[in-house]
């Protein structure tokens, strides 16, 4: 669709305060790369300043992350696409080794997430959290890479949906029979802070997991 090789796509509400450091890791990547900072209704200047990062802006009331995914499917010109949450990073080189595992009949590529935490943080808020000590799977931000034909044949993130929509599209690429290849390497860093607790914490992520689980199965009665 571009000369882009890939279009890495941030939702963004509020995000000054680590934007820069997600964006600065996707250049550091060394590719041709779009990317793309939905505004998602923020009220500071998160828009302005991802224009200073030259990045593409698009600004939308406040939506919630599956709407803001979507506009930025919408916005996207390349054929590849990732997500990457503001205040996560890329290790460096993984976009590159996600390209370069595709063949003919892969849909997507995956690799890991490692958890860290935010190094600004007094040891006080450190404390509170609980960062997995091992690389895992299954999450979204910036471990998977998807051919722009995913979002044709699974489509794209269900708005209505509150609990794990992540984990809802990825089992609609299963249902819908797409083919992935899984890398065992950490591709992103995901931040632990203060203001991502609720997000973070394993027990609200088995909760999500939990309500998604029993919306698949009264949909399916």
């Amino acid at each position: 669709m571009c000369k882009q090789l890939a279009s890495v796509i941030i939702p963004c509400h509020n995000g000054t305060n680590y934007l820069a450091e997600a964006v600065s890791s996707i250049h550091r990547q060394n590719l041709d790369t779009e990317v793309i900072v939905v505004d998602d209704g923020s009220t500071d200047n998160t828009a302005a300043f991802a224009q200073s990062l030259n990045c593409t802006v698009v600004s939308i009331p406040a939506s919630g992350l599956p709407s803001a995914r979507n506009i930025g499917i919408k916005t996207a010109r390349s054929d590849y696409l990732m997500f990457l949450d503001h205040d996560d990073v890329l290790t460096d080189n993984s976009l590159k080794c996600l390209l370069s595992a595709f063949t003919d009949s892969t849909d997507f590529v995956s690799a890991k997430v490692m958890d860290f935490i935010s190094p600004e943080l007094p040891e006080t808020e450190k404390e509170k959290l609980a960062p997995r000590k091992e690389p895992y799977g299954g999450l979204l931000t910036g471990a998977y890479l998807f051919r722009r034909v995913v979002f044709e044949k699974a489509g794209t993130f269900d708005e209505e949906l509150r609990a794990g929509p992540g984990v809802d599209f990825l089992l609609r690429c299963s249902d819908a029979g797409l083919r992935e290849v899984k890398l065992d390497f950490v591709a992103a860093r995901r931040r632990l802070h203060n203001t991502n607790m609720g997000r973070m914490s394993q027990k609200q992520e088995n909760k999500d997991y939990a309500d998604l689980l029993r919306i698949r199965l009264v949909k399916q009665k």
